[in-house]
């Protein structure tokens, strides 16, 4: 069985904090349900694919990892050079993740527990590689000095390439762990199979 849901990664922001205050800061995890009616394992998957969130036109996720990134900046003039001395990341993780609408026959119920704990995981793997990006961006930035810029402006132009150097590796790496676990064989997929056969 060929699974026409992807799980997707949605990247909407970005930018950079120093190492000691990586320690400092924590990521605020949401998490939104949309609802799936049915009370068999196909039904439900079938509501998934109707209702899910929606990746492009005519497809749909199964649940979705989306964040919002912004960050607090200092920027120092020290001579004609300038430096970013300081920067504070507020990093907001969503996870999107269907919930039935009906209550479930007991043997379905078990078959979906372990359906949406094994999407959960997959889910909270993207939150934790969009954690990485943000101490990498930290590494790559804080105390980045660039010289001849009292004006403080090519500093930005060189962090703009820095970030979406680091911004398309997160991607990547992000769709490489989709297609593993959507192949077949794979863990994603292998949870679609147990709960659309499972009763």
């Amino acid at each position: 069985m060929k699974s026409a849901i992807a799980l997707s990664l949605i990247v909407t922001g970005l930018a950079a904090t120093s190492p000691a205050a990586a320690a400092e800061w924590q990521p605020v995890e949401k998490v939104q349900t949309y609802s799936v009616p049915g009370v068999s394992g196909a039904e439900l998957y079938a509501s998934i694919g109707a209702r899910g969130p929606k990746l492009s036109i005519g497809t749909r996720a199964i649940a979705q990892t989306s964040f919002a990134l912004t960050w607090t900046r200092k920027y120092e003039t020290r001579g004609d050079d300038c430096v970013l001395a300081t920067a504070k990341p507020k990093l907001i993780i969503t996870y999107v993740l269907p919930k039935p609408a009906d209550a479930l026959p007991a043997p379905v119920k078990a078959n979906w527990e372990s359906f949406i704990s094994g999407v959960r995981d997959h889910e909270r793997v993207h939150g934790d590689y969009i954690v990485e990006m943000v101490k990498q961006i930290e590494a790559a930035t804080v105390g980045l000095t660039v010289p001849a810029d009292p004006k403080c402006r090519k500093i930005r132009e060189e962090m703009t390439k820095r970030l979406g150097a680091l911004s398309q590796e997160q991607r990547q790496r992000s769709r490489d762990f989709d297609r593993v676990e959507l192949s077949p064989g794979g863990n994603v997929h292998t949870l679609i199979l147990q709960l659309v056969n499972g009763g």
